[in-house]
């Protein structure tokens, strides 16, 4: 009996390497906008739970509570198959998009509330007696002082951001992780398959782990 790496299954998969490559840039991009999100959530919420503003703390909490306390598979579950219940339809590639921006953005939020509280108190004060208000405070001067320690963490979430999307796979999504399960299943070659996923899924994060490291270490020479 043939084992699971045997020859002939890698030939089948290098004669349909177009199910690969098209899963591979299809998670690029929902790892993109997905990510797009997740920053735009991140940062606002992080400003939000880093505020002097009870109503916004509350808000801050209520979101980075909800998301991370809840599997994003429960999450994906239900912007797939409870949404149009209520008469939202939405296309499989913005459930995606949506799913691991909104999970992504509270683990971001945290970060960039870090980030903020990090820098000293009197920066703020200093700010607003020169006549900022406290949001373009925070776009000149908080935040431009506080990317330094958050930039490290926030490459780390670029990682399980991309990874996440194979998560995707449970709905169709069209990603890496379920073109490889829809191939293997039709002739049983999941050795190959997983392989090449794996490696394609090392190609995009490697990188980004290598620039997370090197962040931190720019961020302990500079501190």
């Amino acid at each position: 009996m043939p084992g699971p790496f045997a020859a002939f299954k890698w030939v089948a998969l290098l004669n349909e390497w177009q199910t690969f490559a098209e899963g591979f840039l299809h998670t690029i991009l929902i790892s993109f906008c997905g990510l797009v999100l997740a920053l735009m959530l991140g940062i606002l919420f992080g400003i939000l739970g880093s505020s002097q503003w009870r109503l916004a703390k509350l808000a801050n909490r209520c979101y980075v509570e909800l998301i991370q306390n809840t599997p994003l598979v429960i999450q994906i579950f239900f912007l797939f198959n409870a949404l149009p219940r209520f008469g939202i339809m939405l296309p499989v590639f913005s459930v995606g998009v949506l799913g691991v921006g909104i999970y992504h953005g509270a683990y971001i939020a945290e970060v960039i509330r870090a980030g903020i509280q990090a820098i000293h108190k009197g920066q703020m004060e200093a700010a607003l007696s020169q006549g900022f208000g406290y949001w373009s405070a925070m776009r000149h001067i908080i935040l431009p002082q506080a990317k330094r320690v958050v930039y490290p963490p926030l490459t780390n979430q670029a990682v399980s951001l991309i990874k996440n999307t194979s998560v995707l796979a449970m709905i169709a999504g069209g990603d890496l992780m379920y073109n490889a399960d829809s191939w293997s299943s039709s002739n049983l070659y999941y050795g190959p398959a997983y392989v090449v996923t794996a490696l394609l899924y090392l190609i995009i994060c490697y990188p980004l782990t290598r620039a997370a490291r090197w962040l931190e270490r720019k961020a302990e020479v500079t501190a």
